[in-house]
Formats: C-alpha cells, structure tokens, sequence
C-alpha cells in the first residue's frame, strides 16, 4: 500500500483528495494535515466521512511527515509548499505540490504573477509539470509534481491538439472560462456569501488571473513558440464544475472530419479525455464527481475561426484527481486505478 499524508486537508481540494484516497484500493492516508482544526477528527469538519475517517488532524510537520509516508500531497496557498521542502525530504518522499509554487518554469514570471518571492526557486527546474496526458513518461520519474491548475487544465488539453498541428494562430486564442465558487477556495471571503454569488455571474481577474502565464506557457510548448492570449474567467453560482470555450483563428481552412482526426489521434488511447460526438457542446453536469474532461470544438467558416470547448470537474481532475492521477504514474500503478467513478447526475 502506498502511504499518503495530505498538508491542506481540510480545503475542498484535500477533502476531494480524502474522498478519492479513501477508495484507493492501493493507498492510504496517514497524514491529515490541516493548520486549523489540529487535534480535530477529520469527520467533525466533514460529516460525510463518519465512521469513514477516524483520525485526527495533524500538524503541517513536514519533517515528520516525510518519514512515516511514501508520498506526500500538499493542497495549500501559494508558496507554503515551497517554504517546507528540502532535500533531506525529497530524498525520502514524492512530493505532488497542488499549489502553484512549481508549476511555471521562471521563478521571476511566478513572482509577478502571485505578488510573493519564491521561496527555493532551485527545485523549479527539476518539478514536472502533471499534466498526465501530455507530460506522462516525464511524470513517472519525478520527485516533484506540479499538479496543473484547474482552469489551464481544461484549457490546455481542449487546445493543445490544434495547436500542436499547426492548424490555428496561436497569438489569436482568447479563452472564456467559467468556474464554480469550490475554485475559489475553502476560506471565508465577502465575495464568495452566498447572497453574492447567487443569482449572478460576474468575470473577475480580469487580464489579470494568476492562471494566464500557466496556460501560456503549456501553450507555448506545444506552438513551439512564446504564446500571448486573453483569459477571462468568471465566477457561476454552483458549487463545482468548469467550461471553457476558446476562439482561434485558422492557419487554413480546413473540414470537420480533419480537425476531428487530429483529437481522436491525441486521445483516442486517453481514458479521461472524451472528444464529443459532432454539435455536442461540453456541459458540466455530464462530468461532476469524475476525472473525465469532455472536449468539442466548431468551426466557423464565416470568420475563419475555431471555437474550441472543454468542461471537466474543477476539484477532480482540476485538482485532486489529476493528482491521484499522478501517483499512479509515480507509483508504477494503472493511470486510472481509484479513479474510474462515473458522473454525477443529477
């Protein structure tokens, strides 16, 4: 059995990951971490997990933990993960960061970005980034997983192929992004009450969002070349859940049964990436609960434009699954073991 320890359980994304490591049938949790509720048992802050998990809430003791886990999750705000690793724990645990501390390969762009310095920038170049379907062979020998965030996710993986081929301008993609308030987080904001977020629908980091030179950057790799684009993202008033539908224009004119080819080449051997059947639009509702991520696209002849679209679940292969996901690959297991949970619906 592999052994777990969670820093940040007690955030949606580490109760996501409680929830998928519990039903592991090769892994277990030794370790929740939570600054907030130490010494609480895990299912006093999650009553879904009664007479599930009985354990208590530990400390972020990285130290320690490293020596009674194989691996190591750390669900935590932007540069925590950084400030506790070192080489005496890397040489004992994997560690997969679902943090964005190494996701983006210059320290200085990362810094602009999140306001904070980086606290080891010399990991940076030896952490993968885990986005399994692209980055897979590279993943299975890490030390350090960078587990993508859940907007470039989505984004990256409906984009990548057409990109990839050469087949759309890569500096004319603009990317809307709708999100459920779980990606905001766990902690307690103004603008996520309830009476904000009901009933409406609002874009925010607008130019801005922290996501952008993370999504360009994956982008990049696959244009070959620096990508700029603009990503806007928007907060709905449900619980999880993200879609994104990104407009490019054409290199060239080109069919369906052509652009169709180039996804099912890329992920016909994919089991989380599913390619639509023809004037199928992505919904979110068809991937709650699961790791899948449904991807389509539209041409538009008129404008010489593709429209390129993806919905997955923010908080499973946004974030806890992708990362489930990764330690298997680490761990030399099935890709999907632990994570072959049908939709929710309704």
């Amino acid at each position: 059995m592999i052994k777990a320890g969670i820093i940040g359980s007690t955030g949606y994304a580490g109760v996501e990951l409680v929830r998928l490591l519990t039903q592991h049938p090769e892994a277990e949790i030794k370790w929740y971490g939570s600054r907030s509720y130490i010494d609480k048992k895990y299912y006093e802050v999650f009553a879904n997990l009664f007479q599930i998990v009985d354990d208590k809430c530990l400390d972020d003791n990285m130290e320690e933990l490293a020596e009674a886990v194989d691996v190591i999750f750390t669900a935590t705000p932007q540069g925590l993960c950084a400030s506790l690793v070192s080489e005496e724990i890397l040489k004992k645990v994997k560690l997969i960061d679902l943090s964005a501390d190494f996701r983006i390969q210059d320290a200085a762009v990362y810094e602009q970005w999140y306001g904070i310095k980086h606290p080891c920038p010399q990991y940076i170049p030896e952490a993968v980034y885990g986005l399994c379907e692209i980055n897979r062979e590279r993943v299975k020998g890490a030390r350090i997983v960078a587990n993508p965030g859940c907007y470039p996710t989505c984004t990256t993986l409906s984009i990548y192929p057409l990109l990839k081929e050469g087949l759309i301008e890569g500096n004319t993609i603009i990317v809307d992004a709708k999100s459920g308030t779980s990606g905001a987080g766990r902690g307690a904001k103004v603008n996520n009450l309830y009476c904000e977020v009901n009933e409406n629908i609002k874009a925010y980091g607008v130019a801005t969002h922290r996501h952008t030179p993370e999504i360009e950057e994956q982008l990049g790799y696959a244009a070959g070349e620096e990508i700029r684009i603009n990503f806007t993202p928007h907060l709905v008033p449900m619980n999880r859940g993200i879609l994104i539908t990104a407009y490019a224009s054409l290199k060239k004119p080109v069919t369906y049964e052509e652009v169709k080819a180039v996804y099912d080449r890329y992920y016909a051997d994919e089991v989380f990436v599913r390619v639509l059947d023809r004037d199928v639009c992505p919904e979110t509702r068809w991937v709650e609960g699961s790791n899948y991520v449904d991807v389509n696209f539209k041409i538009d002849e008129r404008t010489n434009r593709i429209i390129m679209m993806g919905s997955m679940d923010n908080l499973v292969k946004g974030a806890a699954g992708q990362a489930v996901q990764n330690m298997n690959l680490l761990f030399g297991l099935d890709e999907t073991t632990g994570l072959l949970q049908v939709p929710m619906f309704p």
